[in-house]
């Protein structure tokens, strides 16, 4: 860790964007080429929120996940999920569903009908320690999560404890995930976790956090060693914060899998694309996805 990364910093971190189908724009804020986790949390994507047109809902096909944890956070829509475990749960806003892949699992998110209708979630992942990545895979739904009111704010605690409060989804490493949403003015002091490094992702509207203005689209990464953030707003508005201690593994990432050498993700592709090891989804009306090719790929660490 460089001496920068450990102390408080306000660094302002641009996510990609992309339109996927026809009406998602879908920002990527974990990982960027400046920074590639925090905490535990190695990927952060932040859809909508949007409306959709008949027909055109959010469905992602079969595909396998290893050593990781997806984690779905839902504010505005309905979605199907289904996995190798035979789950079959409907994720509604205000709850979270929470997957683990461990040695390997394959799942399927599915829009309830062909309705018209609107979408606005946050998309996760964790990144298991070497000790748990390799556990057996498990899937919960968690529909009652901790909620708070501080100063304008509806606090909805995700993961960790905050406001001596702990909530319920079991992770394998300290970390911390809370959403904050006002409908007005507010204003709050949230306490922190000084060996955590932390970030506030805006998810609508335009939220003030120790100062700095962001929008949604913009990360502002806070570094270790706060005791404390102000959070503010002048109208209605909601952010994302997420933190943990530093992960100190190193990881490879590509595709849907986490890792820690080429071979594994080589491995898993061709299991995948292979139709071995993993067990295949039930009842899915889509389209199994097809892993990329990973040879000849560079295979970034969160180091590099």
């Amino acid at each position: 860790m460089s001496s920068d990364e450990s102390k408080p910093v306000l660094e302002r971190i641009t996510a990609s964007s992309a339109i996927v189908g026809s009406s998602f724009t879908v920002r990527r804020a974990v990982p960027t080429k400046a920074r590639r986790m925090v905490g535990a949390w190695c990927f952060l994507d932040h859809v909508g929120p949007a409306n959709f047109d008949r027909g055109n809902g959010m469905n992602v096909g079969p595909h396998p996940h290893i050593g990781l944890q997806t984690f779905t956070w839902v504010i505005e829509g309905e979605i199907l999920h289904r996995d190798s475990l035979g789950y079959e749960q409907i994720i509604r806003p205000g709850q979270v569903n929470l997957m683990t892949a461990g040695s390997g699992i394959t799942h399927a998110e599915e829009s309830l009908n062909d309705d018209a209708g609107r979408i606005h979630i946050t998309q996760l992942w964790i990144a298991l320690p070497d000790a748990e990545r390799h556990r057996a895979p498990d899937f919960k739904h968690y529909p009652d999560l901790p909620i708070l009111h501080h100063g304008g704010f509806k606090i909805t605690l995700l993961v960790g404890s905050a406001f001596n409060v702990t909530a319920p989804t079991q992770v394998y490493t300290p970390m911390i995930g809370m959403d904050l949403k006002s409908e007005g003015e507010a204003k709050t002091d949230v306490a922190l976790n000084p060996d955590f490094e932390h970030a506030v992702l805006c998810l609508d509207g335009t939220m003030e956090v120790e100062g700095e203005l962001i929008e949604p689209g913009t990360l502002l990464y806070l570094g270790l060693g706060r005791h404390s953030i102000s959070i503010a707003c002048k109208n209605a508005a909601q952010a994302l914060l997420i933190g943990g201690k530093p992960f100190g593994e190193n990881i490879l990432m590509f595709w849907n899998f986490v890792a820690r050498t080429p071979e594994e993700i080589i491995e898993a592709t061709e299991h995948w694309n292979n139709h071995t090891h993993f067990i295949e989804v039930k009842n899915s009306p889509l389209k199994r996805l097809i892993a990329p090719d990973p040879s000849g790929l560079h295979l970034k660490t969160r180091q590099e």
